[in-house]
């Protein structure tokens, strides 16, 4: 359907689905969990669908949520409670049960489980952490062993937080290099309005450009027992597709759901990819690391940057905020304010706003040094949005 310049029929969503030889699966709280607790049948039948990926040699990394949700229901409360330390006591209560149940699960196939626990400081925080997370999944991967990954909700703080599983598994595809993110849900796909109040709300099959009106749609629809809903849904879709990953919104509570997409169904909503695949140094660049400053550029800069693959130059720097030194992360905005890349300087903070606006032959006479042309390289710079 066309509902806007940010929605056509894509006709090469199988082509990336038969070519994909490392997939994330992202599983959501309404998904695995009833009222009653973990919904064990729809582990089950999840632990068939990944097993026979993993029997087509196909690399499976599983991003599940289920334990705040299963460990409430466990104590028996009901609502999550708004005090940090009790909720994470039900994440440590509910992660033991939603582990045992996969455990259980995968036995009948003689696969082996791995629990992963991370927080956004053990992928932003550093790049030797961010690496070490990295390559213990890989080992894992070459074991034949399925890593599950949750936030690590029982130690988690506002500041260390992904903010929700669906922007974790985002981060995760962009880690692990993958082929696609598959992100299973309760409902068909995105709509063109919420299908549980709207009865002629129609599934949006394939996006192409993630715009405004795409934002607004998945504003309107939002989520239960988990803390995404459709609105982090697009967040995280808007990230892998400017990697050059697409992403699938699916209904998990669909009987051998992953087996219908990689065998041709056309079911769920397919979001198409930028044209070129980031690096993977350039995706933690862009999306997982924290920027510290924000450095505001003029137009030519920004056509540099956007349409030439140019590195930033002072002379395009109009206004520098945040207090950072030589290598640090910051975003790059236009004249407008939108946020456009994000980068790792060579110039401090106090640097910057001294030789702003300048030419590079007059960075020495400023500041007394230049041991960089300039301010960030594009090898050290990832456009956020490159369409």
């Amino acid at each position: 359907m066309d509902l806007s310049t940010g929605i056509r029929q894509v006709n090469d969503r199988q082509a990336y689905l038969a070519s994909a030889r490392r997939i994330v699966v992202k599983v959501g709280s309404n998904v695995l969990t009833t009222k009653d607790g973990l919904n064990l049948s729809i582990i089950k039948a999840l632990s068939e669908d990944i097993h026979r990926l993993i029997e087509k040699r196909i690399e499976v990394v599983l991003v599940s949520s289920g334990a705040m949700a299963s460990g409430q229901k466990k104590i028996g409360l009901d609502r999550r409670p708004d005090e940090i330390p009790k909720r994470q006591a039900i994440a440590a209560v509910g992660q033991a049960g939603l582990m045992n149940a996969y455990e259980h699960a995968f036995e009948n196939y003689g696969q082996n489980v791995a629990q992963v626990l991370l927080t956004s400081d053990d992928l932003s925080g550093s790049r030797r952490r961010y690496l070490n997370a990295r390559n213990t999944l890989y080992t894992l991967l070459a074991w034949r062993v399925l890593p599950i990954v949750n936030e690590n909700d029982t130690v988690v703080v506002e500041e260390i937080k992904f903010g929700d599983n669906d922007n974790l598994s985002a981060l995760i595809t962009l880690m692990m290099n993958a082929d696609i993110l598959i992100n299973l849900t309760d409902m068909d796909g995105l709509f063109t309005a919420d299908p549980r109040k709207t009865k002629n709300a129609e599934l949006i099959r394939d996006v192409v450009r993630i715009d405004k009106s795409i934002e607004k749609i998945a504003g309107e629809i939002p989520g239960a027992l988990g803390t995404g809903g459709m609105r982090s849904k697009i967040r995280a879709a808007r990230k892998v597709t400017a990697a050059g990953i697409p992403m699938m919104i699916a209904n998990g509570k669909t009987h051998g759901i992953l087996e219908k997409l990689f065998t041709g169904e056309s079911s769920g909503t397919f979001f198409a990819p930028a044209k070129d695949k980031l690096s993977n140094r350039k995706c933690w660049i862009g999306f997982t690391v924290k920027p510290k400053g924000v450095i505001k550029i003029d137009e030519g800069a920004s056509l540099a940057i956007r349409k030439h693959g140019k590195s930033l130059l002072a002379g395009g720097i109009l206004d520098v905020s945040g207090d950072f030194g030589i290598g640090a992360p910051v975003e790059l905005k236009d004249i407008k304010g939108l946020r456009l890349a994000v980068g790792l300087v060579n110039y401090s903070a106090g640097e910057l706003r001294k030789i702003k606006g300048l030419k590079t032959a007059q960075i020495r006479a400023r500041l007394g040094h230049k041991p960089y042309d300039e301010v960030i390289h594009r090898d050290n710079l990832t456009v956020l949005n490159p369409r």
